[in-house]
């Protein structure tokens, strides 16, 4: 079995290069040699060789074959290819933008999201860079009154708020050169073999290049393609938006080191320190058909969202603080819990991770910590199917059952993926829905008596173990 060698052309490119050789020759012969017959004398033909070549590696890139495709060059998608990688096996990323896209500031990484950074190899480094946040503290946005604290100490509980761009890039530098590829934009794929009986999806792209892949792993986000293929439908829409915002302190904010919560009369608003320069906060609400005009006006959002902390002073001082480059907002998306449960998150060579799998609301913060997860357990996998010995096999049979291992690992993918899948989502969803309800019962449910309960459902789901890398 062949893991991890990149084939720049399939054997159809070269034959088609060999054939294609003299035709090449005559054309760029000058056309005093070649119309010879004007004259008895023979001449050598002369061949303009750079333009040869240059035709010849544009040919070579239309038809290429990898062992692993990945689609998407978001947190799941560098995670598993950097898994695999930790795992001696190589993979192609194909990121439809032209350069690393961040979409987004930053993150809140709980403990089961560190144990999947230290899995990777990244755990230390983004430690240094970050501030540790040791509790949250739930209040109301109607009288700023605290309903509830709850400490990070018990359990070995491990929180901070990641910068996005840190983390792409920490993962980025960690691959080898090539293996992401920008501009890459998939138009359709199909079913196709290898001669040795390998299963392969061919990959359309948009610039005519045709890639041959035996795995294709979907990290292309909530209007994935992929997930489509598979028979997903497409993510549904909470009625909520949520505005996304950094305000940067160069003197320090001090701010501390706790999550602060505010929420009531509709809307949901936290702030929590990145590191004892940067703040990230949040707002989500249920937008009126008015509202939803201000989705694409940064200036206006700000003015918005101020209107609406006048009982909260300190948040209030955090949004006046930031700078309108900063701010970006989107309605909140949600895959339905059941989809997950019964439906293809593999099938055959194929599957699906990160938003592409449980795209969810970001009311327990686990999105992100989700996607590294997918990763890690993805990656584990993978790898453990490609590495079994199918020695003492003709080539047919080699390929033959290297599709059913392949197709066995990301079947064991699913398995380990679809409970969590289903849990983060419903948790998420029921979570955003009492935590912004605007009911009297519902309002004093909630801070009252729910506050408590609610902040130790979220901690529960981030005691959750994705494991190592290695398992065989």
């Amino acid at each position: 079995m062949m893991v991890g060698i990149r084939t720049s052309a399939t054997v159809p490119a070269l034959i088609i290069l060999v054939c294609i050789v003299p035709y090449l020759v005559y054309a760029y012969t000058p056309s005093t040699s070649r119309f010879h017959h004007l004259t008895p004398k023979i001449s050598s033909p002369t061949v303009h060789f750079p333009t040869v070549i240059r035709l010849l590696s544009t040919m070579a890139a239309v038809l290429q074959q990898e062992e692993v495709v990945i689609v998407g060059a978001g947190i799941a998608g560098l995670a598993t290819s950097l898994a695999l990688h930790r795992l001696g096996i190589r993979s192609l990323v194909l990121e439809s933008a032209p350069s690393l896209r961040v979409t987004g500031f930053a993150l809140v990484t709980w403990t089961n999201a560190w144990r999947a950074l230290d899995a990777l190899g990244l755990g230390d480094a983004l430690r240094q860079q970050h501030q540790r946040i040791y509790g949250v503290v739930h209040a109301s946005t109607i009288t700023e009154q605290t309903s509830a604290e709850v400490p990070f100490s018990g359990k070995g509980h491990e929180a901070r708020c990641v910068q996005r761009k840190l983390l792409l890039e920490a993962m980025v530098n960690e691959l080898p050169d090539g293996t992401i590829r920008y501009s890459s934009n998939v138009v359709s794929m199909e079913d196709s073999e290898l001669d040795s009986g390998c299963l392969v999806k061919s990959l359309h792209l948009s610039d005519g290049t045709v890639i041959k892949t035996k795995v294709l792993i979907g990290c292309d986000g909530v209007n994935s393609m992929v997930a489509k293929w598979l028979g997903f439908s497409n993510a549904a829409f909470t009625g909520r938006s949520a505005v996304r915002s950094m305000s940067i302190f160069p003197q320090g904010h001090e701010f501390g080191s706790k999550f602060l919560l505010f929420v009531g009369k509709g809307v949901r608003v936290g702030c929590l320190p990145c590191d004892d320069k940067t703040l990230h906060w949040f707002f989500t609400w249920t937008p009126s058909t008015q509202e939803k005009d201000l989705l694409d006006n940064p200036a206006k959002l700000k003015e918005f969202v101020l209107s609406k902390l006048q009982n909260t002073p300190d948040m209030k001082k955090f949004v006046e603080n930031t700078e309108t480059d900063k701010i970006m907002s989107s309605p909140l998306r949600y895959r339905r819990p059941w989809e997950v449960l019964i439906g293809n998150i593999s099938k055959g060579n194929v599957c699906v991770a990160g938003d592409a799998l449980h795209p969810m609301t970001p009311d327990i913060g686990q999105g992100g910590c989700s996607a590294l997860e997918d990763g890690v357990t993805l990656g584990r996998c993978l790898a453990e199917a490609l590495k079994k010995n199918s020695s003492g096999m003709g080539s047919e049979e080699i390929g033959k059952e290297e599709s059913k291992m392949i197709e066995a690992g990301l079947s064991k993918y699913a398995r380990e993926r679809r409970w969590r899948s289903f849990e983060l989502i419903a948790t998420s969803y029921l979570v955003g829905r009492v935590q912004q309800s605007e009911g009297k019962i519902g309002t004093f449910l909630r801070d009252h008596l729910l506050a408590k309960f609610l902040a130790g459902l979220l901690l529960k789901r981030t005691e959750f173990d994705c494991g190592k890398l290695i398992s065989y």
